[in-house]
């Protein structure tokens, strides 16, 4: 199973998963014209996604999913909530799914589970490769990592995980203290710290990427989150490749079910 980041931050989100003969998106948070080029980067038809899995309603993960499935026949899997969220999607294909659940399409079983944030019932989804086992996990847009959410993220082989800022940077920043207390939040996004103890403890050894997404402009920095996030993971002896996604680049693919190499230290990229 390969898995492309075709942008991830404030301006959209969408992330595509392929297998023999299956193809889905994670969220699409582009208009349509701009998911068929980074789709075309990754060498991929858009009319070859079978479904696309929406985690929450806000535009940067879902501005493109009714015209993308409109004209490419996509089917939308999300939570009630987040239908309810877009009356647009009315009259399109739909498997409308509990916060926790599994569904199966095409040749991935999909899990989702509840995280915490400003959206209504939204979603952390992993995909399963029903053919060789191979995990990967899409977690973000949520404010801190429970128990629940730990344990769904076991024996991965890619992670995709929010590192969307710098404590210091956010504080420092230009926003008012009201969105300073929203963005850091229960309810907000991970930090790059968060990011880095919560990634730490997914490592065995078939986790071989792990992707940093949804990083600010304005209170992150590509290199201020991998040097963060790395240090955690040296202390935690991962052994593979870790990647800052772009919002404007698509990164990938990563591979998902792979083994990294044997004692090599971790690995750092901008992957811009």
């Amino acid at each position: 199973m390969n898995l492309w980041v075709l942008g991830s931050g404030s301006s959209g989100n969408a992330v595509l998963l392929e297998t023999a003969g299956s193809r889905i998106l994670i969220d699409a948070g582009f208009a349509p014209r701009v998911l068929k080029h980074r789709l075309a980067a990754a060498r991929v038809a858009p009319e070859s996604i079978e479904a696309v899995v929406v985690t929450h309603e806000h535009t940067d993960h879902a501005k493109g999913v009714a015209g993308a499935a409109q004209k490419w026949g996509w089917t939308i899997v999300s939570t009630a909530g987040t239908r309810m969220m877009c009356p647009e999607w009315a009259g399109l294909e739909m498997i409308l799914t509990p916060r926790k659940s599994t569904v199966e399409i095409g040749g991935f079983r999909v899990e989702t589970f509840p995280v915490a944030h400003d959206a209504n019932e939204p979603i952390g989804v992993i995909v399963t490769c029903l053919s060789d086992g191979a995990r990967a996990g899409i977690i973000y847009d949520l404010g801190y990592v429970g128990e629940s959410v730990q344990r769904a993220m076991d024996r991965l082989d890619v992670l995709v995980i929010e590192a969307n800022h710098d404590e210091g940077m956010l504080r420092t920043g230009p926003y008012p203290v009201s969105v300073q207390s929203r963005i850091g939040g229960k309810f907000g996004h991970l930090s790059n710290r968060v990011a880095g103890q919560t990634a730490s403890q997914c490592i065995h050894s078939g986790l071989n990427n792990i992707v940093l997404a949804h990083l600010s402009e304005t209170c992150n920095e590509p290199r201020t989150a991998l040097k963060t996030v790395g240090d955690s993971l040296r202390r935690a002896r991962f052994r593979g490749r870790l990647t800052a996604a772009s919002q404007d680049r698509v990164v990938g693919p990563f591979t998902a079910g792979g083994r990294a190499p044997a004692f090599a230290p971790v690995q750092l990229a901008l992957g811009l």
